[in-house]
């Protein structure tokens, strides 16, 4: 495998979950003020949220380097799903060690789907190539 390629694509994996820890950290102070209130509902869907605002900023810090880069075009929603899965997967394994641990499992968890979600791009701008 190409070396300027794996060096690029973990550069883009760090900075996708620099981008996921900062959205993590919106998500964490609106559940610490949210917990303030009391009201269980709310905490409940605040924690079904996580892996959103997580994968939302893995999703987004992908997408502001390939804006800044003008390397690729792709929308939101594609880039979103594969953190998704990863940090849905990462916390619900991860929850029933303790609540306050899904940022490990929604990090590892997210960081293989951007990892996957590289190498599929790779997969398919090979197979472009070569059907043309």
């Amino acid at each position: 495998m190409n070396l300027k390629y794996v060096w690029r694509t973990s550069v883009r994996i760090f900075l996708s979950a620099l981008s996921a820890g900062i959205f993590y950290s919106a998500w964490m102070a609106v559940f610490f003020i949210a917990k303030g209130f009391d009201v269980l509902i709310v905490e409940y869907l605040l924690w079904a949220l996580a892996p959103v605002f997580t994968a939302s900023g893995f999703a987004t810090g992908i997408l502001v380097l390939d804006r800044m880069a003008g390397t690729r075009t792709a929308k939101f929603l594609p880039i979103f799903i594969w953190p998704l899965i990863g940090c849905a997967i990462g916390a619900i394994v991860v929850y029933w060690f303790g609540p306050m641990l899904i940022v490990f499992g929604m990090f590892v968890g997210g960081s293989l789907g951007m990892v996957i979600r590289e190498i599929a791009l790779r997969a398919q701008s090979i197979r472009d190539k070569q059907n043309t």
